[in-house]
């Protein structure tokens, strides 16, 4: 089966928007209607438990794989925002350090910075592309998007300063190649739901082991620890794994079968057409006469456009799924693998 053909939706929708929520592969759907199914029939009683453990055991696995790191080092989240203010809230920020991020960033790394700016850190934010050269001796972190979320520009090479660097991956992991160890990043958060297809509510986040020694884990829950059954004198889990959320068994199944599905279609192939067909996509609107915003080689797409979100919603009823960008004049394509030439060509002739 062709990789679009997972998709349903696609056969009524042209679906250019994973950069907020990605399609739903059927094998995701059919996935967690057996799990509703098995607790129907048996009850959430320990095979309800030990099978969730496994699921989440395989979606840190799959997680790592994507990230080239070890599982070990993976928390599995419930999403990019959950994972940024799990380190940066860690860190115990506060006077004396300051933090560098770009002028452009998204609510969700926004909100733990803010949070840490009324702790008395400074926050420093400069051009997209002026990240590495801002670092200066009294810089503590460096904190931002791997892809720029309204323009798809891809960050700079981060991997030689010298202070932690901290990505949200939220338009990163499923869309662009992510190696941990080549970004030299030393935590980088990621959705499960956005180019992995997965289930709302669900991510990922990697965290250095050796850094990780200096971020606290200042919500664990019952999988935090090593051994709860010790009261008080109970440790915490080494790894990433002490930063795992509670997901349930549903949403793990539905991110572990659409990530199955997108593996199964070659996912490094699969992200190397869709940046192609961004490409070929960006210089049709310029050929149209639009202004394309800057971008790197992702899979998103933004241009000017009058009236942005009354133009979201006109397309909306004629079939396409695009988005605006509130404070911005664009409208945003997101181009999947699932996508093809149909779909631009149909948003193209709506425009």
């Amino acid at each position: 089966m062709a990789l679009r053909d997972e998709f349903p939706v696609l056969e009524k929708v042209a679906y250019l928007n994973a950069g907020t929520d990605g399609p739903i592969p059927r094998a995701a759907a059919e996935l967690v209607q057996q799990e509703l199914n098995s607790s129907l029939a048996d009850g959430r009683t320990w095979p309800h438990f030990e099978r969730r453990m496994q699921l989440q055991t395989d979606l840190r696995a799959g997680y790592a794989q994507l990230m080239n790191c070890e599982p070990d080092d993976v928390a599995v989240t419930t999403g990019t925002s959950f994972g940024l203010g799990c380190v940066l809230a860690g860190m115990d920020l506060g006077t004396g350090d300051e933090i560098v991020t770009s002028d452009n960033e998204h609510p969700g790394l926004l909100g733990p910075l803010i949070a840490a700016r009324h702790r008395g850190a400074t926050v420093k934010p400069v051009p997209f592309a002026e990240l590495a050269n801002a670092v200066t001796a009294t810089t503590t972190l460096v904190a931002a998007s791997h892809v720029n979320w309204i323009t798809g520009e891809l960050a700079p090479d981060l991997s030689s300063v010298n202070v932690p660097v901290i990505l949200d991956g939220a338009q990163g992991s499923g869309a662009v190649p992510v190696d941990v160890q080549a970004l030299g990043c030393a935590a980088y958060a990621a959705a499960g739901q956005k180019w992995l297809c997965g289930a709302d509510g669900t991510g990922m986040l990697y965290v250095q082991p050796e850094f990780g020694e200096r971020v606290r884990t200042i919500a664990p829950t019952y999988g935090s620890f090593e051994d709860a059954s010790r009261g008080l004198e109970s440790t915490l889990r080494a790894g990433g794994r002490r930063f795992d959320a509670a997901l349930s068994r549903e949403a793990l199944a539905f991110s572990f079968a659409a990530l199955e599905v997108l593996v199964a279609a070659d996912l490094d192939a699969s992200m190397e057409r869709a940046a192609d067909l961004a490409e070929q996509f960006a210089t049709g609107l310029a050929d149209a006469g639009y202004t394309v915003a800057p971008r790197g080689r992702s899979t998103l797409v933004a241009w000017e456009y009058p009236e942005p979100a009354e133009a979201r919603q006109r397309l909306a009823d004629a079939g396409i799924a695009v988005r605006d960008l509130p404070g911005f004049p664009y409208l945003r394509a997101s181009v999947g693998a699932w996508n093809d030439e149909s779909d631009l060509q149909k948003l193209l002739a709506a425009l």
